[in-house]
């Protein structure tokens, strides 16, 4: 099982953005993380992260000609803004759970809206970093089921 786990704009500094909120674990802690859970699974992880739109969308289409099983997406600010990610989820069908180190319903109300909800399997929010662990669960027992 491949898994693309793609991140949006800023969450390359964890550790520095806004610790009260993200706490005090960095971009590479997290990927660490996510690599030990990837290894007691039994599945491979691949990482993008990006603060362009574009490369985004890129990204998820490219994950689709890969055959990738899942996707663990954190689409950040474009969350709320972002119609080109949601229509690129759509079109390539790929099962993804979006995720969120925060809960955006507990923010300024801009945050509350998700435009990609409409594409995904399952939403994971409040949970801190641990949440991309859950969704790495959540994609390897949807595919065993």
């Amino acid at each position: 099982m491949r898994i693309l786990v793609l991140n949006g704009p800023n969450m390359n500094l964890l550790g520095v953005r806004e610790p009260e909120l993200y706490g005090g674990r960095t971009y590479a802690d997290l990927l660490d993380m996510i690599r030990a859970e990837a290894d007691k699974l039994g599945v491979d992880v691949y990482f993008v992260q990006s603060n362009h739109e574009g490369a985004l969308v890129d990204a998820i289409q490219q994950a689709y000609f890969d055959e990738v099983d899942g996707i663990v997406l954190n689409p950040a600010a474009y969350t709320h803004t972002s119609v080109a990610i949601l229509d690129a989820l759509k079109a390539t069908n790929i099962p993804t759970v979006e995720v969120h180190v925060t809960n955006p319903d507990e923010r300024e109300d801009f945050r509350r809206v998700s435009y990609v909800r409409a594409a995904v399997a399952a939403t994971i929010r409040g949970h801190g970093l641990e949440g991309y662990l859950e969704a790495l669960r959540f994609l390897v027992s949807r595919a065993s089921a």
